[in-house]
């Protein structure tokens, strides 16, 4: 690893695999060129009459800083150390052009450097200070200089700083590709998982619901008509003075009244105690129970009784902008607590998820999502809650947490199926 890597760990963006051709030339670009103009320098230097030990010492310490920068560059997340080392650098190469002026070929790795590890406003003052080297050095070695010894150092410092200004937004593009292909993939993958999920849930509360249909079939055709058997039957009894009668009427009434029993422990048995379980609160309660897991956080869920079923892409909105919220919860809020609830809200059901988190600035918020930036997670949700008829309410203020309302109406044909 080298300092190639340095903006992008500062930027925190990971290691662009898509890119890792373009990382690797520039790395070997980096060495070849150090080592081609220390040897150049040197060259030059002892063939204009410099002392062979001091050109040499020069070269090498030039090269034993530059490597040294490649290892604490691998051994270190500092931030600030490659720019101290650049510094260093800098002196270094100056010490070096004050034995010689021929060391000022290594000005062009300076300038490719610059534009690399500093921010475009330091970087392009730490140029022109390595430009004013270059100009200055003839002149106090040779006490002349030419037209050549002025523009040629300033195009190709300009020439160098622009190419490592170029290279450097490749890898930042690079990274942000690779980043958003990933986020795409893991989501992809996650809404899978969630539609297999809700799938799961809303065939068990199917069959939770046939059971119920069953069992209130049962109970208002069967279990009705054997109450009935055993009344009449009862009232018949009491009516006859045969004895033979009698004992008749008795033998159909208790076993009517046996058979209303078993009746009765099937319609029970048919109607389980989850009833009120829909499958989207099913699917809310184990995304809640994952995130408590995971993140360590206090969850609350809260869910209308007068819910109706829902249409299966309203349940999959819902749910998806559930996971964004959560996942947005847990990367960026700083919270320890979330609250879910799920609203009937008479033509339209909402889904409300408040944390008590760090917050953000709102109007700062919507100003970069109509700048198009990259703040994806919120601008998704509401575009795919538009798409159903809702939309997306968000309440923020520094410090004081964060709510998300999710809306969309509920149709005809999805209050019943």
């Amino acid at each position: 690893m080298s300092v190639v890597h340095v903006p992008l760990r500062r930027s925190g963006a990971p290691h662009p695999t898509a890119a890792a051709s373009t990382v690797r030339a520039m790395e070997i670009g980096q060495h070849v060129i150090a080592v081609v103009l220390t040897a150049i320098g040197v060259s030059r230097a002892v063939g204009d009459g410099v002392a062979p030990p001091a050109a040499v010492v020069s070269g090498l310490a030039i090269l034993a800083w530059h490597t040294a920068g490649t290892i604490l560059s691998s051994r270190t997340a500092s931030r600030r150390l490659p720019v101290w080392w650049l510094l260093g650098f800098a002196v270094i190469w100056v010490a070096a052009v004050a034995v010689s002026d021929e060391f000022v070929w290594l000005a062009f790795l300076l300038w490719l450097l610059a534009g690399h590890l500093l921010p475009l406003r330091w970087g392009l003052v730490f140029s022109s200070a390595i430009l004013v080297v270059v100009v200055l050095a003839p002149i106090l070695h040779r006490g002349t200089t030419s037209y050549a010894d002025v523009f040629g150092p300033l195009i190709g410092g300009v020439f160098a700083f622009g190419i490592s200004r170029g290279y450097l937004q490749l890898l930042r593009d690079a990274a942000e590709r690779e980043r958003l292909v990933t986020s795409l993939q893991s989501a992809q993958q996650e809404m899978a998982e969630l539609q297999d999920e809700l799938l799961l849930a809303q065939r068990h509360s199917g069959a939770i619901a046939e059971r119920t249909r069953i069992s209130r079939d049962i109970h208002d055709t069967v279990a009705q008509a054997l109450s009935s058997i055993r009344l009449l039957t009862h009232a018949g009894g009491n009516r006859t003075t045969d004895p033979e009668a009698s004992r008749t009427f008795a033998q159909v009434e208790a076993l009517a009244g046996d058979s209303l029993a078993d009746v009765r422990r099937i319609v029970e048995a048919l109607a389980p105690a989850e009833l009120e379980d829909a499958a989207l609160a099913s699917a809310l309660r184990r995304m809640l129970d994952r995130t408590h897991e995971e993140a360590g956080l206090l969850v609350e869920l809260h869910v209308d009784d007068t819910l109706p079923l829902l249409r299966t892409e309203i349940e999959v909105a819902l749910l998806r902008t559930a996971q964004s919220a959560l996942a947005n919860v847990r990367l960026h809020a700083g919270a320890t607590r979330v609250v879910v609830t799920l609203i009937d809200d008479g033509d339209s059901v909402r889904l409300d998820i408040s944390d008590d988190g760090t917050g953000f600035d709102v109007a700062a918020w919507e100003q970069d999502a109509d700048a198009g930036s990259s703040s994806y997670g919120l601008r998704f949700m509401r575009a795919r809650l538009r798409e159903l008829g809702g939309g997306l309410d968000v309440e923020s203020t520094p410090g004081e947490g964060t709510a998300v309302s999710a809306h969309l109406p509920i149709h005809l044909e999805g209050k019943a199926r």
